[in-house]
């Protein structure tokens, strides 16, 4: 199920035409704050309840990937900016904040990864994303929108490509008189409620 979620970064607003003008640019390529470590790969795989011994035996997994590797589910974690710092701004790389369009809220949509190495444990992520596409306005049952499709790639210290993922997202107003929670349910939105 999407999620919709308040929008940590400002948004940039603009028309279509100006979204447009953002394809296959790509934005800066940012540093993680954090390298790859095997005590956030334990807090995950404690709370996914994932007894994968590639993530908890040294020995198990030098054998068969040369060392510890991160879970493929803590990729995104590893390339987030702390959500606050007393000494500097937060940067991010997600290219679709940047995007000038009309909409104040946003929701992802869909992901997916193609994974083309494993993390290893003292890796240290760079990434980078590009717009793709953006589509003409659609109205659905959250609101008037446009969908935004964006493609980042995760880089190791050695400049490795380590992953690529493809994001949807849909920014969009909220309609001043909401969708009836039963009609959501049912799948149904009157036309004159979008």
């Amino acid at each position: 199920m999407a999620e919709e979620f308040n929008v940590p970064f400002p948004l940039e607003y603009g028309t279509y035409e100006d979204a447009l003008k953002m394809i296959e640019v790509r934005g800066e390529r940012k540093n993680a704050e954090f390298t790859v470590n095997w005590e956030m790969i334990k807090v995950y795989c404690a709370m996914e309840e994932d007894a994968n011994p590639s993530y908890w035996d040294k020995d198990y997994a030098t054998k068969q990937w040369g060392g510890i590797v991160a879970p493929p589910g803590l990729l995104l974690t590893w390339g987030m900016a702390l959500q606050w710092h007393p000494n500097k701004d937060r940067e991010h790389y997600f290219v679709a904040m940047k995007v000038p369009l009309p909409g104040d809220t946003l929701i992802n949509v869909a992901t997916s990864t193609e994974f083309h190495r494993h993390l290893f444990l003292g890796d240290r992520l760079s990434a980078v994303d590009r717009l793709i596409e953006v589509s003409k306005e659609k109205k659905t049952r959250l609101g008037v929108g446009h969908f935004l499709t964006t493609e980042a790639e995760f880089f190791n210290q050695k400049d490795e490509l380590i992953a690529v993922t493809t994001n949807n997202m849909f920014r969009y107003f909220v309609p001043e008189e909401k969708v009836p929670e039963e009609n959501i349910a049912q799948g149904k939105a009157p036309e004159e409620n979008l």
